[in-house]
């Protein structure tokens, strides 16, 4: 039913991180991507300037991805050893889908480049939602690929930046609650100024 908040509610309530290395098939079809990434476009968006960019990394593309982490790896990490390699692989071959989330701020304009950035991370949010409300578990990651000169060359264009590597897939164990901060650390009451 359309704005069953107690639907909404649970979902909100219940959606966590899954670690990509530990996310199985089955992923989003191409059919629940789409709507996923429909659902991830209505986010705030101050100016309608859509500040941000989905870019799919298909599954027969994951190779490429690993060759291009490999590539960046020793310029980003010069003391970098095998070990890396191996999680640069990884990287690139774990969980079913990977969409990267690039901000693609428009310069120079009077909506202010922190509001479009705000717009970036409220679409990559919506995406996770989008996710978890088709059953599906997401985790957001950047890491040193994310601010590598050549990855971000390889998705981004001039002025644009990876704002994170959104993996997509079914959780390959139960997910854990993490820590989260009490509401009495995040909110207070505003106190107006006396003078």
């Amino acid at each position: 039913m359309l704005n069953d908040l107690s639907t909404t509610l649970s979902l909100l309530e219940t959606r966590r991180s899954g670690r990509p290395r530990e996310m199985i098939a089955p992923g989003p079809s191409e059919a629940e991507l789409a709507r996923i990434l429909t659902i991830a476009a209505r986010t705030p968006d101050h100016g309608k300037l859509f500040p941000w960019r989905f870019v799919i990394v298909a599954k027969d593309q994951r190779q490429a991805l690993a060759d291009l982490l490999t590539k960046a790896l020793p310029e980003a990490l010069p003391a970098a050893g095998p070990a890396h390699v191996q999680k640069a692989l990884e990287f690139a071959h774990q969980a079913p889908s990977l969409v990267v989330l690039v901000a693609a701020p428009i310069a120079d304009h009077k909506i202010p480049q922190w509001e479009q950035q705000l717009s970036v991370g409220a679409a990559g949010m919506n995406l996770l939602m989008a996710a978890h409300a088709f059953g599906y578990v997401g985790g957001w990651l950047t890491g040193w690929a994310a601010y590598s000169e050549r990855v971000r060359t390889a998705f981004c264009g001039p002025g644009e930046r990876i704002a994170g590597f959104l993996f997509l897939g079914s959780p390959g164990c139960e997910l854990q609650e993490r820590p989260r901060a009490p509401q009495t650390a995040v909110a207070r009451p505003w106190i107006p100024p006396t003078t």
